[in-house]
């Protein structure tokens, strides 16, 4: 049996072919399970109240803002199948996060072994999951112990055909492998229909679109290190980054195809349930102890290997313990948050994905898209120091005093980094094997302008996580505002590594990974209980001066190759982050949809 390297094109087309057949596969079901009208929300109309703290008057709410609340809190609220298709599919799409890591850095043997070790950890921790899922749901401790069995027996025989076939081939991957990658990739497959089944069963339970987007959005962070093992798995064994990324997106398509039909026939998918889980745990737990752990061995040291793998089960059970508790002392209004949070990373993918596009229809050069980056920080950095001192929101001083301490923080960090190659006088000009891998002196130095801009993002996303549990309709009315406003932080991201590796797809990453920033600290911000801007914009100006010096820097740097290019680059990205912040102010004075913005928006 051989799966060659053309199976990668196949699997594309099938992704495509399932993102173009989910709406009429949903549509035909939701025929079917129909009976309920969808709720007609009114158009938003005058009133006085904010939710942004900004004290502004004449803003304009939703008349349907009091019936939608009232249908969440009383656990009524109708949930319709495309509705469960979307999320899910986002919640599998999640998973491909999991391989960013691999676009910017080259594994050697050591740190291979111990990805293994990571990967093995991942998937025990997922096994745990798995058995205490299906042991939840009622007198069912015999059919999760039948599962676990019969998913031992299932993968030990699917092993024993695989050898019997002789050389296999996947990717670019042959013999022990090649069969070793096929059961990794499809035991995770296999797991995602347990957990796929349990969110359609969520959404169909008493409480609705609350507990559905609860458990979504948990399955989603979960689905991220579950596509780190699977990344992780391919890539030591030199699968490329974009091939790791499809096929871990790949291992969770099941979570939607399979939550649509278990949403609408929650009863009988809820009896099969615990054989389901235990059946994904027992193949996860055997293949776990008779492959990818002894694989780890031959590369690395056992205490480096365990210590891996226990780090993962910890994170992994920290993880679920968190999203449990939560799930246990949640209320509408922080489900609702959640959602709105998700919003912040759209306008970064959406930045990103222009930026590539441009950059390869015009060919752009490295200078130009160095400049492009440089200036969009530029204005990212004075924008809202601005807004404050010109709205006497902070006085001069601690404002300067602020930009100064970030400026300072950033420069010590970044030069502190790159001294580490500065010692290097090849022309390659590497970051060497020290830490096990190789990485350029610019990609290193745009690698650092990033995390400049992920902590700015940070700084916002705090905030939004102040506003988002007081926003309403789901936070549909926040979708153009926060997607101009995160515009220019994917667009310098992406031309940042864009011009620092000439690699789209890890400009693309690399926007994406900006993208789950946002939301990630205003997730953080809701759990943390944060109910009001106090510190906030002390700590978005510290991020704020940190932009300066690490894009000045880049910038010079460009410049001493092509100052021509790089000043042209330097101001068509201030020109357009300009028109981006501005458009979202004049969205915000004009329209009703900044309600639901947070107070960095504005």
């Amino acid at each position: 049996m051989y799966i060659s390297t053309t199976m990668g094109v196949t699997c594309k087309s099938f992704v495509l072919f399932l993102i173009f057949i989910t709406p009429l596969y949903c549509n035909a079901i939701e025929e079917y399970g129909s009976e309920n009208p969808q709720k007609i929300i009114a158009a938003p109309l005058k009133n006085t109240s904010v939710i942004d703290g900004s004290d502004l008057q004449g803003s304009y709410v939703s008349e349907s803002r009091t019936e939608e609340v009232g249908d969440l809190k009383g656990g009524s609220s109708r949930v319709s199948v495309s509705t469960v298709a979307l999320f899910t599919l986002a919640m599998a799409a999640a998973t491909g996060l999991g391989a960013i890591p691999f676009f910017f850095v080259e594994l050697d043997s050591q740190w291979e072994g111990i990805c293994n070790g990571m990967a093995a950890g991942v998937m025990l921790a997922a096994s745990f999951d798995l058995i205490q899922e299906g042991r939840d749901h009622g007198d069912s401790g015999s059919l999760v112990v039948t599962g676990i069995l019969a998913g031992a027996v299932f993968i030990w025989l699917c092993k024993k055909v695989l050898e019997q076939y002789g050389e296999v081939s996947m990717l670019d991957i042959k013999g022990a492998d090649a069969a070793k990658v096929i059961l990794v990739v499809g035991i995770m497959t296999l797991h995602s229909f347990g957990e796929g089944s349990g969110v359609g069963v969520s959404f169909a339970g008493s409480k609705g679109v609350t507990q559905g987007l609860l458990i979504t959005l948990a399955i989603a962070v979960h689905n991220i290190p579950e596509g780190l093992a699977v990344s992780m798995v391919l890539a030591s064994r030199g699968v490329s980054p974009q091939n790791a990324m499809l096929w871990s997106v790949i291992t969770s398509l099941p979570q939607p195809i399979v939550a649509v039909p278990s949403f609408v026939f929650a009863d009988t998918f809820n009896k099969f349930l615990p054989f389901c889980t235990g059946f994904a745990a027992g193949c996860m737990i055997w293949m776990v102890i008779a492959e990818v752990l002894p694989d780890a061995f031959k590369e690395s040291s056992p205490s480096q290997v365990a210590s891996a793998a226990t780090i993962s089960v910890a994170f992994m059970e920290a993880l679920g313990a968190v999203f449990k508790n939560f799930s246990q002392n949640y209320n509408p209004e922080d489900t609702s948050a959640f959602l709105v949070s998700l919003l912040f990373g759209l306008g970064p993918l959406l930045g990103g994905n222009l930026l590539v596009a441009f950059a390869l229809a015009f060919r752009l050069q490295h200078t130009l898209l160095t400049g492009l980056a440089s200036g969009i920080a530029i204005v990212l950095g004075a924008w809202r120091p601005l807004q404050l001192l010109l709205s006497t929101k902070m006085e001069f001083f601690p404002l300067v005093s602020l930009l100064v301490l970030g400026s300072a923080f950033a420069h010590v960090s970044c030069s502190s980094s790159l001294k580490l190659t500065s010692h290097k006088k090849s022309s390659a000009n590497t970051l060497s094997a020290a830490a096990g891998f190789s990485i350029s002196t610019l990609t290193l130095q745009s690698m650092l302008s990033c995390i400049a801009i992920a902590l700015h993002a940070m700084a916002e996303g705090l905030a939004l996580g102040v506003a988002a549990p007081k926003a309403y309709g789901l936070g549909r009315h926040m979708v153009l505002p926060v997607s101009l406003h995160g515009l220019p932080r994917g667009a310098a991201v992406a031309s940042c590594i864009y011009g620092a590796t000439d690699s789209w797809y890890g400009s693309l990453a690399a926007a994406a990974l900006i993208g789950f920033v946002g939301p990630s600290s205003a997730i953080g911000a809701i759990l943390a209980g944060l109910d009001n801007y106090g510190g906030l914009d002390h700590l978005m100006v510290f991020a704020c001066g940190g932009l300066f010096p690490c894009f000045i820097s880049m910038f010079r740097r460009a410049s001493r190759l092509d100052s021509r290019k790089s000043t042209m680059g330097f101001f068509t990205g201030i020109g357009f982050a300009s028109i981006c912040l501005t458009f979202t102010k004049l969205v915000c004075l004009n329209t009703p949809y900044c309600n639901s913005a947070p107070e960095a928006v504005r």
